[in-house]
């Protein structure tokens, strides 16, 4: 029954392409959401403390991924991965930290394509909103970059650094509205409309200023240099409110011209705080609630694209940077029995499964089948190669080095028995290296690659090390998924091909193959 399905999604596609209507263009959004753990979609975790029935329904509709990682276990690096399908080290040589202050340059840098210029070259309007996190160039009244820091955030003259000079809008968005940092976490807390600033910051925050139901989900907001009248509590329904506008407003305007929209939320990112209207939305406390908000704005995305009827041609992507914060995991595990990395070691920061394992769920009514749950290993980086796919773009060997295209997946014509990806790359918050092909994964270091879990509430998770001299982890995760036994010296031979692997991946360039030919369908 599973291969008739299939068969017929098949000809569906065939008879589509060959109808002449396959040159049309489909609308693109990514809804990016932070530090939002495997297990915090009730659609992922069946034992979840709240539901998430908008996002549900979008997963009901189309294709979700139970395999599908972040390219990184931190937010900037992730991103970077998800602008140019690349791991974080192509940039940096290593890995790469989370930016605050007046931090930069850009990841993005000169002569690496991104995501909104490939979109570009094939006729698409592109806007980003919300947070960007990918590093911004600051000057300083005699013309010295600054670097990162809160203090740095005074001395930058915004007459010699607007326009950005690789912003958003140097880097192939049309339109840009974002933070330079975590919206409500790292200063310099700024709006930045494309590329200029109207309004610099020139007042301390006090976190104690914010209102908040429960006062520790305050924790992790710097009490660094805002601009006067920033709005912490709704940050995310006014990066929605920008993508709304962006939308609509080119479908007023060019509606023969298709767009691409990424809205890059707060939630769920420290510190948690819900706007006004969702506190007590739900039985699991202000996370809960922050969570509720996220699946009300993907709800109104969904709506908006059937009340201006593009629905059927509008591909929707929803993902996420990285696991669960730690004290996140921790208080809601203790307050409310809720598993926000859905039953797998580790939390942001950590290269174990939880700290990268994320929810990735693709709607595109008539051409992605209805009710699909696929077990294709996929990493935000493959974003890149499928949107290139469905636009029909050819990329170079040079571009989007660690992007599979996922078309085929997505579409139901390839099956999870048949894996589109023969390994991948992720990397934990010091840039160190996991490598995974099929059900074995080699971690390049010993440890979680991240958190402590010697001392603090994470002492509570931690596990022994069954092989205490070894150099690095070796699991099976198909007869192991809670990563409890390194098999690092019992499964000798398989460890010595998973770091040659490794070192192959990491030396050759890439980790794609050069040659990725658009899927007719």
């Amino acid at each position: 029954m599973t291969q008739f399905i299939r068969l017929l999604s098949l000809l569906v596609v065939v008879s589509f392409a060959s109808s002449g209507e396959a040159n049309e263009k489909p609308n693109i959004i990514v809804i990016y959401a932070d530090d939002l753990g495997f297990g915090d979609l009730s659609c992922y975790n069946p034992k979840s403390a709240y539901k998430t029935p908008r996002l549900d329904e979008m997963a009901k509709q189309g294709i979700r991924f139970t395999d599908a990682h972040s390219p990184s276990t931190i937010c900037s690096p992730s991103r970077y991965g998800l602008y140019s399908g690349n791991q974080i080290f192509r940039s940096t040589g290593r890995g790469g930290g989370a930016f605050e202050g007046p931090g930069g340059p850009s990841y993005l840098k000169p002569g690496t394509l991104s995501i909104a210029q490939m979109l570009k070259k094939k006729g698409y309007h592109t806007g980003v909103f919300g947070k960007w996190h990918v590093g911004l160039t600051w000057y300083d009244k005699d013309n010295k970059r600054l670097g990162g820091g809160f203090k740095n955030s005074l001395l930058i003259d915004y007459e010699k650094s607007t326009p950005l000079i690789d912003g958003p809008n140097q880097r192939g968005f049309d339109q840009s509205f974002i933070t330079p940092n975590c919206p409500n976490t790292d200063p310099l807390y700024i709006y930045i409309e494309n590329g200029m600033v109207a309004v610099p910051a020139s007042m301390r925050h006090k976190r104690d200023t914010l209102p908040n139901p429960a006062g520790k989900w305050r924790w992790d907001n710097d009490e660094g240099w805002m601009s006067p009248g920033y709005d912490f509590m709704n940050a995310d329904l006014l990066f929605y409110e920008k993508t709304k506008s962006f939308i609509t407003n080119h479908r007023k305007n060019k509606p023969d011209q298709p767009f691409f929209a990424v809205l890059s939320t707060q939630i769920a990112h420290a510190p948690v705080l819900p706007a006004k209207e969702f506190n007590g939305a739900t039985k699991a406390g202000p996370r809960g609630d922050f969570v509720f908000e996220l699946d009300v704005i993907v709800g109104r995305i969904l709506d908006l694209v059937k009340e201006l009827k593009i629905d059927d041609n509008t591909l929707i992507l929803f993902n996420s940077d990285n696991g669960a914060e730690t004290v996140h995991f921790d208080w809601m595990k203790r307050d409310h029995d809720h598993d926000a990395s859905g039953g797998w070691r580790g939390v942001k920061r950590d290269g174990w499964e939880g700290g990268h394992r994320v929810p990735f769920i693709a709607r595109w009514p008539g051409k992605i089948p209805m009710g699909q749950v696929s077990t294709q290993m996929t990493n935000t980086t493959d974003i890149f190669a499928t949107a290139a796919s469905v636009v029909g773009y050819e990329l170079a060997s040079d571009d989007a080095v660690d992007s599979y295209d996922l078309l085929p997946a997505m579409l139901g014509i390839q099956a999870d028995s048949d894996p589109i990806r023969p390994h991948m790359l992720t990397q934990s918050f010091r840039g160190e290296f996991q490598v995974r092909q099929g059900d074995w994964k080699y971690l390049d270091h010993m440890g979680s690659g991240g958190n402590g879990y010697e001392k603090g509430i994470l002492k509570a998770y931690s596990l022994p090390e069954l092989a205490p001299n070894a150099t690095g982890q070796l699991y099976n995760l198909k007869s192991d998924p809670g990563e409890t036994t390194n098999l690092f010296f019992k499964e000798e031979a398989k460890r010595i091909e998973m770091q040659r692997l490794l070192k192959q991946l990491t030396t050759s360039g890439r980790s794609a193959p050069k040659q990725r030919i658009p899927l007719k369908y």
